[in-house]
């Protein structure tokens, strides 16, 4: 059943810009109308496709949920020792992931909601709002992707800025309707060696984050009761493939 998504109309465009500008980064409460935000919660919740992705160094690993169950105890050890040795000196990352195509004919052709809501992300009235808050009247599109962080999973310090992807600003949908500071999954903005901001992970807020601004998402702890849920992509320029 197609989604009833609509942006909210309070929303104030004029602040929010401004707000941009100065921090490079803003968060939006209560981005959809209500209802849209529940469905897209518990489209995620209700899944069972989602792909763990891991890097070593620049290669990319993804394994689903039945290899992982696979596993022997022995194997998961090695792979967590192996993740958070990565941690400690590179960049790194470990969570679940359900991808969107960016071509606008794949879009066009799939009856995924998460592929509606990545057209609705890249049509009006969203993509001039956006365009606005972010100063960007260039803004083409949003590629999107839903992500599920679990304890232990997190995504170290990155900006973003990938030569040819004309990537614009990062956004992160949150879609969790209960979180506590002290579970972790925090989206951190690193303003300098020992200082930052941070966002706690909410319902219904989207985070957009000006590419070239270090950020990162800090490790979800064994006490939260819920994966991290949120849908998260980058507004880009240039034309959308077709």
């Amino acid at each position: 059943m197609p989604l009833e998504l609509a942006l909210n109309s309070a929303i104030d465009a004029p602040a929010l810009k401004a707000r941009f500008a100065r921090d490079g980064h803003v968060r939006i409460r209560g981005f959809l109308e209500e209802g849209g935000a529940r469905a897209l919660w518990e489209e995620l919740r209700g899944r069972d496709d989602w792909m763990q992705v891991l890097n070593s160094g620049e290669k990319l690993f993804e394994l689903d949920r039945a290899t992982r169950r696979d596993f022997t105890p022995e194997r998961t050890s090695a792979l967590d020792t192996a993740v958070y040795a990565g941690a400690r000196g590179g960049f790194q990352f470990r969570y679940e992931s359900l991808r969107v195509p960016d071509g606008r004919k794949a879009r066009a052709a799939s009856g995924d909601p998460l592929a509606q809501f990545a057209r609705w992300m890249s049509q009006d009235p969203v993509r001039t709002l956006l365009r606005t808050i972010t100063g960007n009247a260039a803004i083409a599109f949003a590629d999107a992707q839903a992500t599920a962080y679990s304890p232990g999973d997190f995504l170290t310090g990155h900006d973003d800025a990938v030569a040819g992807k004309n990537r614009h600003a990062a956004y992160v949908l949150g879609l969790n309707p209960a979180w506590r500071l002290e579970w972790g999954g925090l989206l951190a903005l690193h303003d300098g060696i020992d200082e930052g901001r941070v966002s706690v992970p909410a319902f219904n807020t989207l985070d957009l984050i000006r590419v070239g601004q270090l950020h990162s998402v800090s490790e979800v702890t064994r006490a939260a009761p819920n994966r991290r849920y949120a849908l998260t992509g980058w507004l880009r320029t240039g034309p959308q493939p077709d």
